[in-house]
């Protein structure tokens, strides 16, 4: 199968331990704005061209079929390397589609489409 080339790493999460605190943060010192809040556990900021979560680490990718294809590309092996899926490839309802694995020390990684970024070089 053929490796699917990402973009770079312009979506970054973090784990924060005052989410309240940590918004005021990056909303005043950077000027982030917040695209969306899930719920009291997970909030995503865009500078514009850069997304963060404060929750987990993802790679963007350009188009949605990238998505599907990596996810293809991985399933059968990321097993043999340690890691896992966490979650199958899903379309959002802010027009983001995407998929979770883990790396062998459980950290989180998301591939994602996201429209507002993806295409950007």
């Amino acid at each position: 199968m053929e490796r699917v080339v990402h973009r770079g790493i312009r979506h970054v999460a973090l784990r924060v331990t005052d989410l309240a605190r940590s918004r005021a943060f990056y909303e005043e010192v950077l000027a982030m704005k917040v695209v969306w809040e899930p719920d009291g556990d997970n909030l995503y900021l865009s500078s514009g061209t850069d997304n963060l979560a404060l929750h987990h680490i993802g790679v963007i990718l350009e188009d949605p079929s990238d998505v599907d294809r990596m996810y293809m590309s991985i399933e059968s092996k990321i097993v043999s390397l340690g890691g896992a899926i966490a979650k199958a490839p899903k379309q959002h309802r802010d027009g983001s589609y995407s998929f979770y694995f883990s790396d062998p020390d459980g950290n989180v990684i998301q591939a994602l489409y996201e429209p507002t970024i993806s295409r950007r070089v």
